[in-house]
């Protein structure tokens, strides 16, 4: 389990863990909102598909308090970085603060990892929702684009907290 004692607004704390026999179909259920459609997969079931039949990228479930609420996957490049990918959290949940807890998380422990110097991700430009949360986390564009996506950088320094 990846607790960095992150909570969501309710006061449940938000914690990274292993996708198991047990949470595995609660994960691949995740759901994004309708309005989500043009940037995420209808469903994480997606994502853990991916990860399960490749070597690149690795899943992790995002949990508030016991329940499986989300999905996140994370990445290491051949120059080294870092790449988070894949993050999805329940429609319902979304806005109490579980998405910005584990990508809190996420960010932290891959700072965390041997090697670690920068954390990558990329979005859809016109997904305003993500621009704002990585924004706010302090990643700032690199002026590159991966498959039409604004990719955004992070110092593994920056996402410690003092």
């Amino acid at each position: 389990m990846i607790d960095h004692g992150y909570t969501d607004r309710t006061g449940r704390p938000v914690t990274l863990r292993e996708v198991t026999d047990d949470t595995w179909r609660a994960v691949a259920d995740v759901a994004p909102l309708d309005g989500q459609r043009d940037f995420a997969p209808a469903l994480a079931a997606r994502y853990l598909l991916l990860t399960s039949r490749e070597d690149t990228w690795h899943s992790l479930a995002v949990h508030a308090g016991d329940v499986p609420l989300g999905h996140v996957m994370w990445a290491r490049d051949e120059d080294g970085s870092y790449w988070i990918g894949g993050v999805l959290v329940d429609g319902p949940e979304q806005g109490t603060g579980v998405g910005r807890a584990a990508a809190r998380t996420l960010a932290e422990w891959l700072a965390g990892r041997d090697g670690c110097e920068v954390i990558r991700l990329s979005y859809d430009p016109a997904n305003t929702a993500a621009a704002t949360l990585w924004t706010s986390l302090g990643f700032r564009p690199t002026g590159e684009a991966e498959d039409d996506e604004v990719v955004v950088e992070l110092a593994a320094s920056a996402a410690v907290p003092a």
